[in-house]
């Protein structure tokens, strides 16, 4: 299981570690305590993504947004949003 810090990863860093959760609640391995903490780290990792996610799609919308008039309207692209 990872290490909690403070230091959000990367959208593909927590996707694979939430992959290799996934997995090991399913090997049937592990005992209730090990499980539950595995869960729990699974729900922290899905929370990340989806923050990664969120983000991304309102760059996309951002980036595509068109004006009543049906005319393209360009926003300056900021990567630190």
């Amino acid at each position: 299981m990872s290490e909690i810090t403070n230091e959000k990863p990367t959208f593909e860093v927590a996707f694979e570690q939430l992959q290799q959760t996934v997995k090991r609640l399913e090997s049937g391995e592990l005992s209730l305590e090990q499980s539950l903490k595995s869960f729990e780290e699974g729900v922290r990792l899905t929370r990340i993504c989806q923050e990664h996610l969120s983000a991304a799609e309102q760059r996309i919308d951002l980036l595509t947004r068109v004006s009543p008039d049906g005319r393209v309207e360009t926003q300056p692209f900021n990567p630190n949003k």
